[in-house]
């Protein structure tokens, strides 16, 4: 039930975030969607690990893989997917805590949420790398293979 929850208000918030932001509207369901799903990976591998950098990691690639595959789908420049789908996996309250804590002279604390939220933020980034990695080498077969099929 929890992942089913976290996948629809993943959706919904992704949805949100695009709306904000003004991405057009043919990408508000693809992107909604790979959001929602790079959610879904992250709370699966975060209760099968401790750790903090493998489910950031393979949302961001699993955000990095969809995200290419629909914007070459819906003929969309890919950045326009990727924004509204990471506003789920960004250390928002983390990154306000550290900053909290530097202004309450609170330094230890402060410096271990500021390491956290760098470690995620480099995961995040070493996942969209990975993906892109990836996806340039499947970029034109998956061109060309829907080319032939329409």
């Amino acid at each position: 039930m929890e992942i089913f929850v976290g996948f629809i208000f993943s959706f919904l918030s992704t949805v949100g975030f695009g709306v904000i932001t003004n991405v057009p509207r043919r990408t508000l369901l693809p992107s909604g969607i790979t959001g929602a799903l790079a959610w879904v990976v992250y709370l699966l591998v975060q209760d099968a690990t401790s750790n903090i950098i493998l489910p950031n990691l393979l949302a961001a690639l699993t955000i990095g893989l969809l995200a290419n595959a629909a914007a070459i789908l819906i003929k969309a420049p890919v950045n326009l997917l990727y924004v509204p789908c990471l506003v789920s996996l960004v250390p928002g309250a983390i990154i306000f805590l550290s900053m909290k804590g530097f202004t309450l002279g609170q330094d230890a604390t402060a410096l271990q949420n500021l390491l956290k939220t760098l470690t995620i933020a480099m995961s995040l980034a070493v996942g969209f790398l990975i993906a892109e990695a990836c996806f340039s080498k499947l970029r034109p077969v998956l061109k060309h293979w829907l080319a032939r099929k329409s």
